[in-house]
């Protein structure tokens, strides 16, 4: 495995604070908030690969235990291991599985949106589960609160972080998603 680079580091970086910024456009819906932490989570996998992915993800969980950059503003380990702890532990195999997707060939809109639409997934299967455990809810009804309203809104997601990563890896800057595997 390569070395770490300034320039990745800094990606990851800029990446994690996107992922923070996504947190703290929160609107309540039941006991799952909607926020942009996916979209920033996919492109992340898209745009950075999974290797800066994951490490833009980890960054963003560990600064969520000391800063309030988590939905609405929460911080902590009570945070993360709570009811939605579980949508922000799926972040991580999430951008792996969209970056691993993403960096296979051409970063065609088709091949984008089927990385992203894989990518949500493990946030629906981890997080739900998560959450009925939590909470006490059957499967259908963990599902109803914690998946289904999300559904529409995420598709729209997936587009837009699709359309956003095939304008960036087409740019000269260099981004690991640019130096794909063909």
């Amino acid at each position: 495995m390569p070395r770490l680079t300034t320039a990745d580091i800094s990606r990851s970086a800029l990446f994690a604070a996107l992922i923070a910024g996504g947190a703290f456009v929160a609107v309540p819906l039941g006991p799952v908030p909607f926020t942009l932490q996916v979209f920033a989570v996919l492109l992340a996998g898209m745009v950075l690969g999974p290797r800066l992915g994951v490490l833009a993800v980890i960054a963003y969980l560990c600064l969520g235990l000391l800063a309030p950059v988590y939905a609405g503003g929460a911080s902590g380990l009570g945070t993360l291991l709570g009811p939605t702890g579980g949508y922000l532990l799926a972040f991580i195999p999430a951008v792996v599985l969209t970056g691993y997707v993403a960096t296979r060939g051409i970063p065609s809109i088709p091949r984008l949106v089927t990385a992203g639409m894989l990518g949500l997934v493990p946030i629906y299967a981890i997080g739900a589960t998560w959450l009925g455990v939590h909470l006490g809810l059957s499967a259908g009804a963990a599902v109803s609160v914690g998946v289904l309203p999300f559904v529409a809104m995420d598709v729209v997601k997936v587009l837009l972080a699709a359309a956003v990563a095939r304008s960036l890896v087409s740019l000269p800057l260099g981004l690991p998603a640019a130096q794909r595997d063909h």
